[in-house]
């Protein structure tokens, strides 16, 4: 009766996690769908324009075609699991410590902890890689005198690399990561935050023309139902609502790109132990801006290729102020 009770939250939980991105899904397509819609509900005058100017309403129809594509492309990518980094063989800079120590999960208080994969998978890529040229690797990358227990994950006991963290909702350690993003579904991670980036600017350019739509909409001298002009002031108060959220959003993550930073690092600097002590104004995994955009844009292409923290020298040496010499030979770049 106990393992019963215990295990049917799981298998619900589970059900749940699997239905709610397909009904956001469903609800984001929905309410481009409306939005889109009433414009040509409200505004008569669209189907002379489609005549007179084919093109224009051509371009915009295109544009809401690649934000839909661009949605759901990036609803279905992977941020870059550690376990994928895992299976990638020789590339990989992941493991687990060993099955024994993933085992010993069913000790913790709350009972017995799924782990994201099984026993024969786990013993497949355990001797993969020893633990001790694992731990030497892992000295390397992060601070010294730090200890391995701030390396561990405490749910999946995944050796974690700098810049890593274990996703409640996706139950898998995310490299490089962002942010769980719960309008696509899915973790933003070292693999995918270019593809988010792209959806976001194309979401705010399609807002930002439904927005001129609306406007020019309600700007028109013909005699239309009083309720049209109730549903357009409406649908264009909430539409504005967005374009803000939207270009707040698109400049949030323009500048964490281009100072190789992520969410979770901004909001969490103080919490992140290797992050401790080093200077607000100074970040850390940043290259330049020209290196960070190439990375941030080219990052597939790279594997899974982790970032060590900088030593406390050259951490120190960046926050020194600018000079003359600094600014003629484009340090900041």
């Amino acid at each position: 009766m106990a393992s019963s009770s215990a295990t049917e939250p799981g298998v619900r939980l589970s059900d749940r996690t699997r239905r709610s991105p397909l009904s956001l899904r469903a609800m984001v397509l929905l309410m481009h769908v409306v939005f889109v819609g009433a414009v040509f509900m409200l505004d008569s005058t669209l189907d002379r324009r489609i005549h007179e100017e084919p093109w224009y309403i051509g371009v915009y129809g295109v544009l809401v075609l690649i934000t839909l594509v661009q949605y759901f492309y990036t609803a279905g990518s992977s941020p870059g699991y550690v376990i994928d980094a895992m299976q990638a063989g020789g590339r990989m800079h992941a493991t687990f410590i060993n099955t024994a120590t993933l085992s010993k999960q069913s000790n913790s208080k709350h009972g017995s902890v799924k782990s994201p994969m099984n026993r024969p998978q786990l013993e497949k890529l355990s001797p993969v890689s020893s633990t001790s040229s694992w731990l030497h690797h892992i000295v390397d990358l992060y601070p010294p005198g730090s200890s391995n227990r701030d390396w561990t994950c405490a749910y999946c006991k995944i050796i974690q690399p700098p810049r890593t963290r274990h996703c409640h909702d996706c139950d898998k350690c995310v490299l490089q990561f962002d942010h769980h993003c719960v309008w696509l579904g899915t973790c933003i991670g070292k693999n995918n935050h270019c593809r988010f980036w792209w959806y976001i600017f194309e979401e705010t350019i399609l807002c930002t023309w439904t927005v001129a739509l609306y406007i020019e909409s309600l700007h028109l001298d013909i005699d239309k139902a009083w309720w049209k002009d109730f549903i357009g002031v409406i649908m264009l108060a909430v539409l504005i609502f967005i374009l803000l959220f939207l270009l707040l959003l698109l400049m949030f993550h323009s500048y964490i790109a281009l100072t190789n930073q992520t969410t979770y690092e901004v909001a969490r600097r103080k919490r992140i132990f290797y992050l401790r002590g080093i200077p607000d104004r100074v970040h850390p995994f940043s290259k330049g801006i020209c290196r960070n955009i190439y990375d941030f844009c080219f990052s597939r292409q790279n594997g899974f290729v982790l970032e060590a923290v900088p030593p406390l020298e050259e951490l120190e040496a960046r926050a020194a102020p600018y000079t003359c010499r600094d600014i003629i030979c484009c340090r900041c770049c």
